[in-house]
């Protein structure tokens, strides 16, 4: 049979054909293996981009809500003199009428923008959130202790927009 197809060892045109064939082969899979390596650099920087511009996103998210978060806090930071001549009118019986309106209503809004007031009498002294403009000797407190509010503070969500300033009574019996 073999010579029938060209003999023992075949037509030489054959074979170079063949040859070629195989060449040809050879060279389309060296291309085809080159553009997979290459595809799969593309992707692998496809996917990188995509990573990055999703960091990106989300940062640029955390800095706008931070941004307006600080914008927010100046706001209300500078309305807080206005809230303590509020306080000082309801003390005295002031705040009456219209006035009293406004003022419950200023505070409900300051309230609903998240500002929350602290600081009140018989509170643990805490130095991250108080400032002891005065201090005293008590017996009738077993810890530093918050017996008088000078000035109520603030804050916005954990932020701290002013420390409560506060008289703080140590455990003790007063120097006579």
């Amino acid at each position: 049979m073999n010579e029938a197809i060209g003999g023992e060892h075949g037509d030489p045109a054959a074979n170079l054909a063949v040859a070629e064939l195989l060449a040809k082969l050879a060279e389309r899979t060296n291309e085809l293996q080159s553009a997979q390596a290459e595809l799969g650099e593309r992707t692998a920087d496809l996917q990188r981009l995509q990573a990055e511009y999703v960091n990106y996103r989300r940062r640029v998210e955390r800095d706008r809500t931070a941004v307006a978060e600080m914008a927010l806090g100046k706001v209300l930071t500078g309305l807080l003199p206005v809230l303590d001549d509020i306080g000082r009118a309801r003390e005295h019986g002031e705040l009456e009428g219209g006035f009293r309106q406004v003022a419950e209503s200023l505070e409900n809004s300051l309230a609903k923008l998240g500002l929350e007031q602290f600081g009140a009498t018989g509170e643990l002294f805490d130095p991250n959130v108080h400032e002891a403009l005065m201090h005293t000797v008590s017996p009738d407190v077993e810890e530093d202790t918050c017996v008088e509010i000078l000035q109520p503070g603030y804050r916005l969500g954990d932020r701290i927009l002013r420390v409560a300033r506060v008289t703080v009574a140590q455990p003790g019996e007063p120097d006579e």
